[in-house]
Parts: C-alpha cells; structure tokens; sequence
C-alpha cells in the first residue's frame, strides 16, 4: 500500500451534526499525515483481526475495537442485549459462539407444545421458515424476478402498457422489469454453459488426437507435462490441454453450477414452496416452518449465519479462533435465506418474530432487487421501530449505486423518501489507506447506503469448528451490529434511533478520493463523502464516546 499524497488528512469524526444543538463537547477531529500511513502488506496477525485494529496507533482501517476496550470499556459492566441474525440456518454448536446463543426460557424443548403461546412450537432457540413439521428442509429457491413472471405471466401475456387499467399499471411495470432481469441472467448463464462446453469438447479432442499419436490408452497429466516437443503446434495442443485437464474439476463444477442456475433458480415451475406447504402470497398464513435452526453437513448445508455470528459474538476468552466484537450479547437464530432469494413473507413475518421474542438488533446480512410485498416488510420494519429495535442490513455485492437501483429491504416508502428512524445499509470497506479503500464489489449511494465498514478477508467463525477469510458486505453489516450491541449493552437508555444517529455520525471520515466500485475494470475517483449517506467507515471507539456523553446529558436531565 501507498500514501496518494505527500500528507493526507484524516478526520476521526466526533462531530455529533444530529445532536449540535444540544452542546455537547465532544473530540475534536484528528489530521494524520502520510508517515502514519501502513506501506507494508499486513502481517499474519495483523489480518486475522485488522477489523479491530485503530486507524492512528495500528495505522489500519478497523473500527478500533481494541482501544476501546483498553480505554473505554475495562472494567465496565454492561446488559446483555439479543440480537437476532436473520439469515440461513446456524451451526450453533461451534466452539467459539455456542455459549452466546439465544434460549427461550420459557420454552420446554421437546415437547410438542407452544409452552409460551408465542405461536411456534418448542422454538427453544429460534424459529427456521424454511422446513415443515416433519423436520425437513428448503434449500434452494427462485429469484424474485423468477416469482414476479410466475405471477403475472398469464396476466399480462402479449399486452401492452397501453393495454392495462390504472390499477394493474404498477404490477404490469414491475413484470416487464423481471422480464428483462430474467432474460440479462438466462443470457449470461447460457453464455457461460457454451463457454464451459466448448471446453469439455476441446479437452476430448485434444485427447484423442494425443492418444493416436502415441498409441496410448490413457493420457495421464504427468506424461502430458513431460513432453518437450519440437512440432511447436503438436506442442501448443498439449500445452492447451494441460491446461483443461488442471481446470477439469473446476469446469465440471461450473457447468453443475450453472445448470443448477437453469434448473431451480431460474426455473419458473420449479416448486420450491411444496415442502413447506404454505400459501406465499397470505401474510395470515404464519403456521409453518419448524425448530430447526441448526445447519448440518448435508448437501446445501447453510455456512452463512455462523460467519455473522461470529462476528459479532464469537467467545473473547477461550483463547479459541477469533473475537467477537462483543459477548454481552445472545445471537438469536432466525433462519429464511436459501440459496436464491428470500420470501418477503418469511423476512417480514421473521422480524416480527425476533422482534415479539426480544431482540433489540436484527441483523440480515442479505438483500434482493425486486420485492414482490415490500409493503409487508416495510409494516415489519415499522413495527420494529415502533419496538425500538435497530435493524442493520448489507448493501449487496454488484458494485451498483442503490440511489439508482433499489436493493431490497430498505427504508424507503413509493415516493422514496426516509420512513424509518431504525434502518441502517451497510457497505464494505478495506485495510487499504489508499484509493481501494472501499471495497470494489460493494454496493454504494449517497443517500440509500448509511455507511461502510469493514468487509474485505474478514477472519471469522466457520462450520466445524474451523475458520477462514470471508469478504463482502455480508461480513461488514455484522461489524456495525456488534458496535450497535455494544451501544445497547452499556447505554440501554439510548433509543434506536439514538444508537443509529451516533453510528452514522461518529464514524471515520476519509478526505481523500477513492475509487468507485468496480475498480478492476472501471478506476474513477470520487471524493469518499459522494459513496454513502453519512460519507464515514464505522468506529466502536468514537462511538462509545459519543454515546457516553449523550447518556450522560440524558441522565441530568432526569
């Protein structure tokens, strides 16, 4: 990495601009100049916890979680908060988080009975809207746009707009958008399955022709790799198919990967609701799913949720993996991704749950473009504000601006303003102090992304009691929901929109350009402020601080 100039200004921003009227004193920002800058890669330590680290003493990017807890937090005792990962099923038994999981006390396990009147049967540790009683599972599912044509294709078959009433006009617009979703995807995915194709076949030619020349059954890659030719065409041909035969595993799988793409998520009579057995399209239907939220090692086994929660929860004292951001937490599972999208029926009827059940942070590290009854997760997230629960949502992982293209669920009502004081969109940054600081698949938008944080080789909690690098901004929403717990845990008189307004307004502000996602093929600047709403990366220390003092102010008051 490198400095881009020769002094850089950074500003760790304490400026409370919501609360100015209010008084409060608060740090004054910082300036660093570019000897502070890390111009060496990260070491091995060093990027197994980079998230954590301080921008000023460690010269890294993280949220300085470590000074906080040096400096802040030592000694300090806090509440324990609930925070519901709504997200694929959990290994809830892994080594570093199974201590931090939820239990509904007043459920008896295992014993077929609503024991808490709650409406979900021995929901011990959380509810799964993706089995049936019989305990079996959906794993894959259609995209959105694949359930917009199912519905409306018989509708709206050979009409044109002109053709359709007032009322239909909105259905009509939004299926002649799944269309051309539907076709850019189906052309794609064609595309890659003649690519992969023509592959299998040349690697059969190129075979055959090796194996007439030497008369041999069998063409082994060893025997391949011996041979130095001076036909420089007979060698091209043998060099060409080494090069098949190494990538033959991987091809295979691709093109599996791809016809999977045909055959369930693009597949518009695929059935992927016959397991579970309840009408999609009845926001009243709510009697289904099981106790099942613990992923196993099957066939579409779900890695997802442990990945989250151990970013946020994973133990800090068992000297095992990693640390969480925090464990003054239990992580409530709720399980509705597939691979594919989620049911705006299951994502609504899932924050209600968390919500009825106690949480006081959601955490969904998903998203969609298109949503079908975005109007009944818009009444769940009302609720939730109404609850005072902060929900914390990915921004997605296409490198597109959200002030453009809507990403799904967001905090948005038909005439796209703000609704909603709970809602935060997160986007994914980098260790790099340099250009590449935001990460170049991250989603972005001055006014529908709130704020970045860390996202790229995120070290966290994998199934079987293993670990490994995780990136996206998947990883970077479970950073500001541990901040947020954090918050909730030691300030439990801040409301939720108290929590989310010192989040946005205490983060780092970086002054210099930085590349708009993508930049492996597209490299334009733009001034970092012009990528999210409040133009900061997130930062646990500066938002401790700033909620220190606004507790404290709520407290004289009283």
């Amino acid at each position: 990495m490198k400095p881009l100039k020769p002094i850089i200004t950074l500003l760790l921003s304490c400026i409370i601009t919501a609360c100015t009227s209010s008084k409060i004193t608060v740090q004054k920002p910082q300036a660093i100049t570019a000897s502070f800058i890390k111009t060496k890669p990260l070491t091995k330590d060093e990027k197994q916890n980079w998230q954590h680290k301080d921008i000023i003493e460690d010269t890294i990017a993280g949220i300085s979680l470590d000074k906080a807890y040096r400096e802040l937090l030592k000694n300090k005792k806090g509440d324990t908060v609930i925070v519901a990962v709504i997200d694929m099923r959990i290994h809830k038994n892994h080594e570093d988080i199974k201590e931090f999981i939820w239990v509904n006390s007043n459920e008896i396990p295992n014993n077929n009975i609503d024991d808490d009147k709650n409406g979900y049967i021995d929901d011990v540790h959380g509810w799964n809207f993706l089995g049936n009683s019989k305990g079996q599972q959906v794993y894959r599912a259609n995209f959105e746009y694949v359930r917009i044509i199912r519905k409306f294709k018989e509708k709206f078959k050979n009409k044109k707009r002109e053709e359709i009433d007032s009322i239909a006009i909105k259905d009509y617009d939004l299926y002649q958008r799944a269309k051309e979703a539907y076709s850019e995807e189906l052309r794609y995915v064609n595309r890659k399955l003649r690519s992969l194709n023509y592959k299998r076949i040349r690697k059969s030619f190129l075979e055959e022709k090796i194996k007439n020349i030497y008369k041999d059954s069998t063409i082994h890659l060893k025997f391949l790799q011996s041979l130095k030719l001076e036909n420089e065409t007979l060698q091209k041909d043998v060099n060409a198919l080494i090069r098949l035969k190494n990538d033959s595993i991987k091809n295979a799988s691709s093109f599996a990967s791809e016809k999977r793409y045909l055959d369930i998520y693009l597949n518009t009579d695929f059935p992927e609701r016959e397991i579970i057995g309840d009408d999609v399209n009845d926001i009243n239907d709510i009697h289904y799913g099981n106790n099942k939220v613990t992923s196993d090692n099957s066939e579409g086994s779900h890695i997802h949720a442990i990945k989250v929660a151990g970013i946020i929860a994973a133990n800090r004292s068992n000297a095992l993996g990693i640390k969480g951001i925090t464990n003054k937490v239990k992580i409530m599972p709720v399980a509705i991704s597939p691979y594919g999208d989620e049911h705006d029926k299951d994502i609504a009827l899932a924050i209600r749950y968390a919500i009825d059940n106690g949480a006081k942070i959601i955490n969904m590290s998903s998203g969609k473009y298109f949503s079908m009854h975005k109007e009944w997760v818009m009444d769940a997230l009302k609720y939730a504000d109404e609850k005072d629960v902060l929900v914390i949502t990915s921004a997605g992982n296409r490198a597109e601006n959200l002030d453009e293209k809507q990403n799904y669920p967001n905090d948005l009502d038909e005439k796209n303003y703000d609704v909603l004081k709970n809602f935060i969109k997160v986007g994914a940054s980098t260790y790099e102090l340099n250009e590449n600081i935001i990460h170049y698949t991250s989603n972005y938008g001055k006014e529908n992304v709130d704020i970045f944080a860390p996202g790229k080789d995120i070290y966290t909690t994998h199934p079987n009691n293993t670990y490994g690098f995780s990136s996206g901004t998947s990883f970077s929403a479970p950073i500001v929901s541990g901040i947020a717990a954090l918050i909730r845990s030691y300030y439990p008189n801040l409301s939720a929109s108290e929590v989310k307004s010192i989040i946005l307004n205490s983060g780092v502000f970086i002054n210099w350009e930085v590349n708009k996602p993508p930049t492996r093929n597209n490299k334009e600047l733009v001034p970092f402020n012009s990528l999210s709403k409040s133009g900061k990366i997130v930062n646990a220390y500066n938002a401790l601080l700033m909620a220190e003092q606004i507790s404290k102010k709520q407290q004289r008051k009283k």
